[in-house]
C-alpha cells in the first residue's frame, strides 16, 4: 500500500498520518474486549472536511478500505482496526461551530467531546439531552454513528432524535448536506435519519446541527431496592402502564452493586437483588408528584426500601453509582456488554430470561441499563485466558439474543450492531429488510470501502 500512502500524502500535505507500529496499535482497538481487531495499516487524522473528502477520494482510487473513528469507547466492534485497513480518526475535527440560540441548535463537528458540548450549551441556558455513560470521553460523531442512548432516553430519545441535519462525506468524495436548522422538514427522503446508526458503513459525518432543549430544573432523584429482579422489572412495568415518564428509570441487579460497592466502599445495600434509579425533571412540585407516583409502584412492586435524595450532591452521587457499573465489573475480569432491548411492558421477562440463560451456561452476570426504555446490558464476565468459560459466555449472549427477538425486542438497543452482533442482524430484521440495507449500501459504497465487515 506504499503507492496508497504516498498517494495520500501528496495531495493532502497537512494531513496528519500516522504508520509506526505503535501508534497503530493504539488505534487498534475499542472498547470490545472479547473482539480480536486487525492492525490498521496507517492512522489518518484530519481537521477539516476537504481533507477527509481527499482521503475519500483516493481511498477510491486504490481500493483501500476505510474505518471511521471517534474515541473508540464503542461496544460492538464498529470502530476497531481492519488489517490493511486506513483507520480516519475524526477526534481532531472538535470544534463547536455554533451555538444558535434562536434557533436552539448547535452545530458541531465530530470530534466534540458529549461532555464538553453539555457544558457549553448549559452555559447558554440549553440542554443537549443524549448522554452514554462514556458521556465524559465519547465524541458526537461516534454517538450518531452508533445512535448511542444513554441515562435520559427514556425521556428524549436516543441521538437520532437530537439531531436535525448532518454534513456527510460520501465514499467517492463527495460531500452531501442533509437536513439542517428547520425543525419540520419532509423534503425528499430522510437521509439524516439514514446516516445516524450506519456506523461509517455509509459515509463519514463530518459536522452535525443537533436540537438543544431548555434547561429543565434540578432533578430530584430516588433509589429503590427489591428482593427480587423480576420485581424490579414489575415497578418499571407499573410506572410505564401508570403513565409515569422519569428523566431516568435505570435498573442494577446484585452482582453489579456489590462490585461498584467493592470498588468505592458506598455503603450501598448489598442484600437488595436489584435496585432502581428513578429521577425526574419536572418543574415545581410536579417533580415530586412523579416521584410520588414511581415510590407507589416500587412498593406495589414487593421493593424494600424507597429512599430520596436531600440535596444536589446526594443526588449526583446516586446517579455517579450507576454510571460506574461497567467499569466496576471490568474490574472482574473480562467483561463482555450485551444491549439488548425489548418492549418496556416484557422488562420483567427479560431479566427473568437473562438469569436463566447465565445460570443455564454457567457464565457469571452483572446486569444493569436502561430499564425505563426496555434496554438493559447483561455482562458476561469471565476469567482472562479462560477458553472455556469464553465459548460459555458466548453461546450465552447467542442465546439472549434470541430471547430478545422472541420478546419483540432486538439485539442492541444503542451500541449498534457493528462486526459483534452482525449474524442476527438478519434473524431480527428478516432477509427482505438486510437486503434492502444491503442495496443502499451498494449505491452509496459500490467499492464497499467503508467499513467493510460492520453491520450489513
Amino acid at each position: 500500500m506504499t503507492e496508497f500512502l504516498d498517494d495520500l500524502r501528496a495531495s493532502g500535505p497537512e494531513l496528519r498520518l500516522l504508520t509506526d507500529a505503535e501508534d497503530r496499535e493504539s488505534y487498534r482497538r475499542d472498547e470490545t474486549a472479547h473482539f480480536e481487531p486487525g492492525l490498521p495499516m496507517a492512522v489518518a487524522l484530519p481537521s477539516t472536511t476537504e481533507e477527509v473528502a481527499t482521503i475519500l477520494r483516493i481511498a477510491t482510487k486504490h481500493r483501500v478500505a476505510v474505518v471511521p473513528r471517534g474515541a473508540g469507547s464503542g461496544l460492538s466492534g464498529g470502530s476497531a482496526g481492519i488489517e490493511g485497513a486506513l483507520t480516519v480518526a475524526l477526534t481532531g475535527m472538535n470544534q463547536i461551530v455554533e451555538i444558535d440560540r434562536e434557533n436552539l441548535v448547535a452545530v458541531v463537528q465530530p470530534g466534540v467531546v458529549n461532555a464538553e458540548l453539555k457544558a457549553a450549551v448549559a452555559k447558554e441556558g440549553f440542554f443537549y439531552p443524549p448522554d452514554p455513560a462514556s458521556y465524559e470521553f465519547c465524541t458526537i460523531g461516534g454517538n450518531i454513528g452508533t445512535n448511542a442512548g444513554g441515562l435520559c432516553c427514556v425521556k428524549y430519545g436516543v441521538t437520532r432524535d437530537a439531531v436535525l441535519g448532518l454534513e456527510v462525506v460520501l465514499a467517492d468524495g463527495r460531500v452531501v448536506r442533509t437536513g439542517g436548522k428547520n425543525v419540520k422538514d419532509v423534503a425528499g427522503y430522510s437521509l439524516t435519519h439514514l446516516f445516524v446508526g450506519s456506523q461509517g458503513t455509509l459515509g463519514i459525518v463530518t459536522e452535525a446541527t443537533l436540537r438543544l432543549r431548555p434547561a429543565p430544573p434540578p432533578k430530584q432523584t430516588m433509589l429503590a431496592f427489591f428482593p427480587t429482579i423480576v420485581a424490579a422489572g414489575q415497578a418499571v412495568a407499573a410506572m410505564t402502564a401508570a403513565g409515569v415518564e422519569p428523566c431516568t428509570l435505570e435498573l442494577m441487579d446484585a452482582v453489579t452493586i456489590a462490585a461498584v460497592d467493592d470498588w468505592h466502599n458506598l455503603g450501598l445495600d448489598r442484600s437488595a437483588a436489584a435496585l432502581l434509579l428513578v429521577e425526574s425533571d419536572r418543574p415545581g412540585s410536579a417533580a415530586a408528584d412523579e416521584l410520588a407516583r414511581a415510590a407507589d409502584a416500587c412498593t406495589e412492586a414487593g421493593a424494600t426500601e424507597v429512599v430520596q435524595a436531600t440535596d444536589p450532591a446526594e443526588a449526583d452521587w446516586l446517579r455517579q453509582v450507576r454510571r460506574m457499573a461497567f467499569r466496576a465489573l471490568e474490574r472482574l475480569g473480562v467483561a463482555r456488554m450485551e444491549d439488548v432491548g425489548v418492549p418496556r411492558a416484557r422488562v420483567p421477562q427479560l431479566l427473568a430470561a437473562i438469569e436463566r440463560v447465565a445460570a443455564a451456561h454457567d457464565v457469571r452476570c452483572g446486569t444493569f441499563g436502561h430499564a425505563g426504555d426496555g434496554n438493559l446490558h447483561p455482562t458476561f464476565i469471565w476469567d482472562r485466558g479462560d477458553a472455556n468459560a469464553e465459548s460459555r459466555a458466548h453461546a450465552a449472549s447467542e442465546e439472549l439474543y434470541r430471547v430478545a427477538i422472541g420478546l419483540g425486542g432486538t439485539v442492541t438497543g444503542e451500541h449498534g450492531i457493528g462486526a459483534a452482533r452482525r449474524e442476527f442482524l438478519e434473524e431480527q430484521r428478516g432477509a427482505d429488510a438486510v437486503a434492502v440495507m444491503r442495496a443502499i449500501k451498494s449505491a452509496l459504497d459500490p467499492l464497499g470501502i467503508l467499513n467493510p465487515g460492520r453491520v450489513v
